[in-house]
């Protein structure tokens, strides 16, 4: 399987590194965004190995997510590639996800 990050998902990830780059420090800003990386490696192999995402269960899409984390990384599945739509802070209000 092939792994593929929408545009949306890439600028959650820098807002992500960006924000613990200024708020704590270079190091830990690279480690989180590592561990989020390392997530997805595991949907080369197992791609429905993450659970369905309820909070999107009514687009009819079949997200499913991974944690890592403080986040959810919002995938899917088209033909041999995985698709991965957003990376979603989880401490957040989950109706912000369908925005």
């Amino acid at each position: 399987m092939e792994i593929v990050w929408s545009d949306f998902a890439i600028s959650n990830l820098k807002e992500i590194y960006d924000y613990y780059k200024e708020n704590a420090n270079h190091k830990v800003a690279k480690k989180i965004k590592s561990e989020i990386f390392q997530s997805t490696n595991q949907l080369k192999i197992f791609p429905e190995s993450g659970q369905i995402e309820f909070y999107l269960k009514k687009l009819n899409r079949n997200h499913r997510y991974l944690i890592s984390g403080n986040y959810k990384i919002i995938y899917n599945i088209k033909g041999n590639k995985v698709l991965i739509y957003d990376i979603f802070d989880v401490r957040r209000n989950p109706d912000k996800m369908l925005k």
